[in-house]
């Protein structure tokens, strides 16, 4: 049986007990399915979650005991070796990017072909690991649930974030007025993304600055529902973040006081899971390939350092995504 490298979790943890680099089989292909030879991952909030075990009610679909699949990684950009049988719009040697439900930290991962879209051509194999996943929940968020349009208000907390550089591009690119909510040393990224007006957080708190925007992403949920609406208009959509919480229900605690709260207020609360979609992301190549939208990287790693990575992902302070270079 040919086997793999594959960065592996066999226990909830800390990251430097837990993460593990191991051989494993070569994942098998059904005949809906691609077989990629993965060049490189993004670290995103569900391996993040997936290695802690919290929040506890993630692992009722993940796990209870220790997770189901052993082998990490929710995205992965690389070049299809292998098509199944049923797949006619694909061929081996293209190059794919595609969410995928765990094993993109490896050599080798199973794509289902319906998930796929090929990679933008002026990105480099890296660069395509960081779009999917994030860059599918910022256009989901700003196109179908914010409902971002030309001269509407808008405002990204957490703006240097995986999904919040993108946010703020995707919302300058449907010509809304982009407020971006960083720290200090991510100012001028966030401005060069195309924010018309950056907040320091360390400076001041956009909840109370008496300014109120149309559309709110908070990517961060560290403020009160409460404070995030004093800073949304009348009739503005707040859309919470469903990766923060509590260690028993995460972000659900939020969504269920959003679902709660919304009959009795002029606003729309409407926080969202993303779906994966292969068609947002061939809408994502047209942008990137158009010029409008560029993924940020902050850092790379070896899959050998994958648990460098996830720890630096971890302490909540990078701009952008963590690449893991796989082959």
């Amino acid at each position: 049986m040919a086997t793999m490298r594959a960065v592996t979790l066999h226990r909830y943890g800390e990251v430097r007990d837990v993460v593990g680099v191991e051989d494993v089989p070569v994942p098998a292909i059904g005949e809906n399915d691609l077989l990629v030879r993965v060049g490189a991952s993004a670290v995103n909030p569900g391996d993040w979650f997936l290695v802690r075990g919290v929040p506890y009610l993630f692992r009722l679909v993940v796990g209870l005991t220790k997770p189901r699949n052993p082998v990490m990684g929710l995205v992965v950009a690389g070049t299809v070796e292998q098509v199944g049988a049923a797949v006619a719009d694909v061929r081996p040697g293209e190059t794919v990017y595609a969410e995928v439900s765990a094993g993109g930290f490896a050599e080798y991962a199973r794509v289902p072909a319906a998930a796929a879209a090929r990679t933008p051509s002026n990105l480099t194999i890296e660069q395509a690991a960081a779009v999917p996943l994030v860059g599918v929940t910022a256009l989901q968020a700003m196109r179908d649930i914010g409902r971002v349009g030309p001269g509407q208000r808008v405002l990204i907390n957490g703006a240097s974030g995986g999904v919040g550089t993108f946010a703020v591009q995707i919302a300058a690119a449907f010509r809304a007025h982009v407020t971006g909510v960083c720290g200090t040393g991510s100012v001028d990224l966030v401005r060069s993304l195309g924010a018309d007006e950056v907040i320091d957080y360390t400076v001041t708190d956009f909840t109370d600055c008496g300014q109120q925007w149309d559309v709110i992403l908070d990517n961060v949920g560290n403020r009160t529902m409460a404070h995030l609406r004093r800073a949304l208009t009348a009739k503005g959509t707040l859309i919470p973040s469903a990766n923060s919480g509590g260690d028993v229900l995460g972000g659900l605690g939020r969504v269920i006081h959003s679902l709660v709260e919304t009959p009795f207020v002029s606003q729309r609360l409407r926080p969202f899971l993303a779906r994966s979609s292969s068609a947002d992301l061939a809408e994502l190549t047209r942008m990137i390939e158009e010029g409008s939208l560029t993924p940020v990287i902050d850092s790379t790693y070896a899959l050998a350092d994958a648990a460098k990575a996830l720890e630096h992902y971890g302490d909540g302070h990078s701009h952008g995504k963590v690449i893991i270079t796989v082959t």
